[in-house]
């Protein structure tokens, strides 16, 4: 399966506090996501990481073509992290109002005192990253002209 990239989506990279937001096209290097962020003062890491399928509904996906308002996109992301922060309560052993960490490129991870609350902030960035942020998969199948291809609405 091959993937196409439009010009019209750029990457792009911003910074809250201790945190980072990419948007990028390359492959993620899983090892060197998991080193950045590494914390020995943190009880647990989540990381999700989706993988593309290969069908859709018994149809064979041939190729995707991603579409970004860059801008806008890592400007929601910013905020949903900023939210998560926020909203996700640290451990009983863990209470210091310190800032948590985070990372989304098309893997979201995030860490925090222990493993229930990791998973509820890894949990809660990636459902909003899947509903809120201005990122437009199409799919293009086996058999079906290429203008026939679908582009995926946001998932709520």
């Amino acid at each position: 399966m091959t993937t196409s990239y439009p010009s019209t989506s750029v990457e792009a990279r911003e910074d809250v506090g201790k945190s980072v937001c990419v948007l990028s096209y390359k492959s993620l290097e899983i090892g060197e996501i998991i080193k950045s962020v590494s914390d020995d003062g943190a009880g647990a890491t989540a990381l999700f990481i989706g993988t593309t399928r290969n069908s859709y509904q018994g149809k064979v996906v041939t190729r995707l073509e991603y579409q970004a308002y860059s801008k806008l996109a890592i400007k929601t992301m910013t905020d949903i992290i900023r939210t998560a922060h926020q909203s996700v309560t640290r451990s009983t052993h863990h209470p210091a109002p310190a800032a948590v960490p985070s990372i989304i490129s098309c893997a979201v991870h995030h860490r925090l005192g222990t493993v229930p609350e990791a998973f509820v902030a890894c949990e809660q960035i990636l459902e909003e990253v899947k509903q809120k942020v201005q990122i437009w998969k199409r799919e293009y199948y086996e058999g079906e002209k290429e203008d026939e291809a679908e582009w995926k609405a946001n998932s709520g």
